[in-house]
């Protein structure tokens, strides 16, 4: 049987996503397997508040996108139905996983600022006007995307799943408003930092601004290359690899900066910081007190 260039096309893209997919559940895999003996620790010893709430809801939610990638791209879609479906139910998981991520560093830079409840506020709604922009537009453009199934290629064995392309504009301007926020929590941190490095050289402190400066400078890497690469290739299906990848690696990095100050706070038992690091109550606390 012959197939037209476009049916081998779609092939090779089911195939390479199919790859890349393998590649993330794998990555994200190893990087548990690494961290399961801190992260238990964590999860046995300390109290339940509402930072480990969204700890555990950061940490585990890329377990459901997982399986949402899975069945997106790994099973057999027959229609472009299904696969919307699918796309919509990894999408609303990875607006989740964002979302908590991104709290994370809402609250770390909310510690900076010595607990600044202007500064909370500001951030705060900015951020709700962010994620409503996000949602909409996100899910405007999966309305109008165009659908790519197994059944685009039949009697290929071997070819699951389906992927979708679009040039519009609403592709990258979700990831335009992520990039303005990072920024603008960057922005923060760094005057923050350096106003009060010279009198505050404290590790809890020092790693802070350290964490909160390598997540905002991947953040912003990656939330680029998911505005530069739609716009480059407009057509490309692999723009969903770089959404994937962004949504793993903050909730990497914000959980794993979470449990890196969570073991020193409970290691340093006596330190005089003039910023408090509320670890986990969601309440200002005294310098002096242990977090959990």
């Amino acid at each position: 049987m012959e197939y037209s260039a476009d049916d081998i096309a779609a092939t090779r893209i089911l195939q390479y996503l199919a790859y890349i997919c393998t590649a993330l559940i794998t990555f994200w895999t190893y990087d548990y397997i690494c961290s399961l003996h801190d992260e238990w620790t964590f999860l046995l010893r300390s109290r339940w508040t509402k930072v480990k709430c969204l700890y555990v809801t950061a940490r585990y939610v890329p377990f459901f996108l997982i399986a949402a990638d899975i069945c997106l791209t790994l099973t057999p879609n027959e229609n472009s139905k299904a696969c919307k479906m699918f796309i919509s139910i990894y999408s609303c998981f990875a607006v989740i996983s964002l979302t908590c991520s991104e709290c994370f560093f809402v609250l770390r830079t909310y510690a900076l600022w010595s607990n600044n409840r202007i500064v909370l506020v500001a951030m705060l709604s900015t951020f709700f006007v962010i994620i409503v922009s996000f949602i909409g537009i996100w899910f405007s453009a999966i309305a109008t995307s165009q659908y790519f199934s197994t059944s685009a290629i039949p009697g290929i064995p071997g070819i699951t799943g389906c992927y979708r392309t679009s040039s519009s504009v609403q592709l990258y301007l979700p990831f335009i408003l992520l990039f303005v926020f990072q920024l603008g929590l960057v922005s923060l941190t760094l005057i923050r930092a350096i106003r009060n490095w010279r009198p505050t050289r404290y590790p809890l402190y020092a790693t802070l601004v350290k964490h909160n400066i390598f997540y905002y400078a991947c953040g912003l890497f990656f939330s680029a290359l998911n505005v530069l690469v739609p716009v480059i290739f407009p057509d490309s299906p692999y723009h969903s690899f770089l959404e994937d990848f962004e949504v793993f690696i903050l909730a990497i990095l914000a959980t794993r900066m979470h449990l890196h100050l969570w073991q020193i706070d409970n290691t340093v038992h006596e330190f005089d910081v003039l910023v408090s690091i509320p670890m986990s109550p969601m309440s200002p606390m005294s310098p002096m007190s242990p977090t959990a």
